[in-house]
């Protein structure tokens, strides 16, 4: 295999200690804020560009439907943009599942403020008795276009949490005394060895190390490699077999004296 980049994630040290629960890193927690308010304020305009949009369609007769799609479209791209946004900053700044109000609302924030900006389009388009027919299936079908993509890339079925990152990382430093773990841009899973068939192969030329929520603040990685963790159990087998081999020689010989 050729030899490939590897690239340090975290050169600051470890987000979290042994048997306490994972807490990310200033740095992470200061780009979690940062994107935070990104989104935010793309979500504000792509609600004051639906706000226009509304108002629009009373003149839509004599203006034409042109700048009410523009509005619809470029409010779109704002919403989806600031979706995806909160999804990387709740990646980097996971919440708790012990508030699961708190846990809820910040997970599925972007899929709400996508239905609050759109739903009501989508209602006032399919309301309005001064619309013929072809501009209300028309408009109505990219209202609903671009609430169903605003709110499912709002959505996230696999929600990250403080408690999920505490129990992957223990289980790292169970197997292997440390918070230290391998990743590639492409890959589903994190690797306990940049060795691993499963990330060091001919198509791979980056890896990335650092620690357990680095790789899942870097990329949506959904669990530890089975070979890996399979290799580093065998390995804490036989420490263990020649740690106690090591203990009755050492019996042996005092009681030999």
């Amino acid at each position: 295999m050729s030899e490939k980049k590897i690239t340090k994630v975290n050169p600051t040290g470890a987000s979290s200690e042994s048997n306490d629960s994972w807490k990310p890193t200033d740095d992470n927690k200061s780009k979690a804020v940062t994107f935070r308010v990104i989104a935010g304020i793309l979500w504000a305009i792509a609600i004051g560009l639906e706000i226009w949009a509304i108002f629009k369609l009373k003149t839509v007769k004599e203006d034409g439907m042109t700048m009410l799609i523009v509005l619809i479209v470029g409010a779109l791209i704002l919403a989806v943009g600031g979706n995806l946004l909160w999804k990387k900053a709740n990646r980097l700044d996971p919440a708790s599942k012990k508030d699961k109000f708190k846990f809820f609302i910040q997970n599925q924030l972007g899929a709400i403020i996508s239905a609050i900006a759109f739903l009501p389009l989508l209602i006032m388009v399919l309301m309005n008795k001064d619309i013929d027919g072809k501009q209300k299936g028309i408009l109505g079908a990219i209202a609903g276009a671009a609430l169903l993509i605003g709110v499912g890339t709002g959505i996230d079925f696999n929600p990250p949490s403080v408690e999920q990152y505490t129990e992957e990382t223990q289980r790292v430093e169970a197997l292997t005394g440390k918070d230290f773990v391998y990743w590639t841009k492409s890959g589903k899973k994190y690797h306990l060895y940049n060795t691993c068939g499963y990330i060091n192969s001919d198509r791979t030329t980056e890896i990335f190390e650092g620690t357990v929520g680095d790789a899942k603040a870097m990329k949506k990685i959904s669990e530890l490699c089975s070979r890996c963790a399979g290799q580093a159990e065998k390995e804490k087998e036989s420490n263990m077999l020649d740690l106690e081999g090591d203990s009755d020689e050492d019996e042996e010989l005092e009681a030999a004296e």
